[in-house]
């Protein structure tokens, strides 16, 4: 993480959130293999300089295969996951879990299984529980 960046908080802009996607999504990549998986791709050139800033914040690193770097992520999957979901809270939500718990719950997209829902109620229930 760069010096800006709290641990746990992935300070990175749209373009970079694509571009660690793919590389979860993937496991390892190139620069062509990650310019190829991006809708409206920016050119090669550009993707290299994003794959830089993300390897100067700390978000992922390079390993030589021969002449090419492989580029992989270093921050685990669920910590991106957290980052980007106090993004989201943060910028439509103004920082209210429930407003946006109520937005996917409200969804005509989002209808839950029975199971679904039994695993909400438990986990709100465990939040409920724990001590202040």
């Amino acid at each position: 993480m760069n010096k800006t960046t709290a641990p746990g908080h992935l300070d990175v802009s749209r373009r970079e959130r694509q571009i660690l996607d793919v590389l979860f999504a993937r496991g390892r990549s190139t620069a062509a293999d990650v310019q190829a998986a991006l809708l409206d791709p920016p050119s090669y050139s550009a993707v290299r300089a994003l794959l830089r800033i993300l390897e100067t914040k700390g978000l992922i690193h390079h390993e030589q295969d021969g002449p090419r770097y492989v580029y992989v992520t270093a921050v685990p999957r669920d910590t991106a996951k957290r980052s980007a979901l106090r993004h989201l809270l943060r910028t439509f939500f103004d920082d209210s879990t429930e407003d946006a718990v109520a937005a996917l719950l409200d969804g005509d997209a989002t209808a839950l299984a029975p199971d679904q829902l039994d695993r909400l109620q438990a986990l709100i229930d465990a939040h409920r529980s724990r001590p202040e």
